[in-house]
């Protein structure tokens, strides 16, 4: 816990990864208060509202799995918005996600609807995937607040758990979007109870683009409005060139690489700020 003075005389800019890793999604105030976000009809801030999932489960469906079951790993799963869909479809899926909150609810959704899916609160940079999949996804740009390091490593595991001919689908940020990310200057908001506190409380945010690093460092002070005690958070976004995502995948073992403007195939307008990769693990990838 930090007081106004330590906040007063914080460095002026924040570096890539040095003032913290990521938001706290394990902790369990922060994750319950997340999931209500994630759930949210409302926004497309946490996750996609129903109706533009469901475009997205369609072509995962039909397009990337050609229509036949098979066994799905979702990366970052959240509360298994798109896992619950897939396997309603008939597939058998697994999902991975830090957050004690998300992970509960996606079991209780998985139990109520006899889906066949199972679900693992662990950090996806650490815990082992397993094998025998047809697709490993990851969604919504979270391959993007990894370290270029953990990218690989990440990649490589998941080359490991497709099946001969299996796809990987990475949804991230454009480069683009990521420079904007740390570009937008400092803001602030305040509210009675919000997604970092549940009491009274004032959020002020600092933005900032290291043009070395293609990263955009997010530093947000949460202020106690009763105690004046700040909690600092941190989080960095990475940015790399379309061809930069196309080496990395090449580099880690896949190939027949493409490049879609979203999730549905097609170009959405609502959200420029993605691009999707599929790649094969086909095993004469090198």
């Amino acid at each position: 816990m930090e007081t106004l003075l330590d906040l007063v005389n914080r460095r002026s800019v924040s570096e890539p990864w040095q003032e913290g890793d990521n938001i706290p999604w394990d902790e369990p105030g922060f994750s319950q208060r997340m999931l209500a976000e994630h759930l949210s009809q409302e926004h497309d801030a946490a996750s996609r509202r129903s109706p533009k999932i469901d475009e997205h489960v369609s072509w995962l469906h039909s397009e990337v799995l050609g229509g036949r079951s098979a066994r799905v790993l979702d990366l970052c799963c959240g509360p298994g918005l798109y896992t619950s869909r897939l396997a309603a479809l008939g597939h058998e899926c697994l999902g991975i996600d830090f957050s004690p909150a998300a992970i509960g609810y996606a079991e209780e959704q998985a139990v109520a609807q006899g889906l066949v899916c199972r679900y693992v609160q662990d950090d996806v940079r650490s815990v082992e995937f397993g094998d025998g999949f047809g697709l490993v996804m990851m969604v919504f740009g979270q391959v993007n607040v990894l370290r270029r390091a953990e990218v690989r490593v990440l990649l490589g595991k998941a080359k490991r758990a497709l099946v001969d001919g299996g796809n990987l689908v990475l949804e991230a940020h454009t480069l683009t979007a990521v420079e904007r990310m740390g570009s937008v200057g400092m803001s602030w908001h305040s509210g009675a109870r919000g997604l970092f506190s549940p009491q009274p409380h004032l959020v002020l945010e600092e933005h900032f683009w290291d043009s070395a690093m293609k990263a955009a460092t997010t530093r947000l002070f949460v202020v106690d409005a009763s105690s004046g005690c700040v909690t600092r958070h941190a989080v960095t976004t990475q940015g790399y060139s379309s061809d930069e995502y196309e080496s990395l995948l090449r580099e880690t073992g896949f190939a027949d690489v493409q490049c879609f403007p979203s999730l549905t195939g097609r170009e959405d307008a609502t959200q420029p700020e993605f691009v999707v990769l599929k790649a094969s693990a086909a095993a004469h990838a090198h």
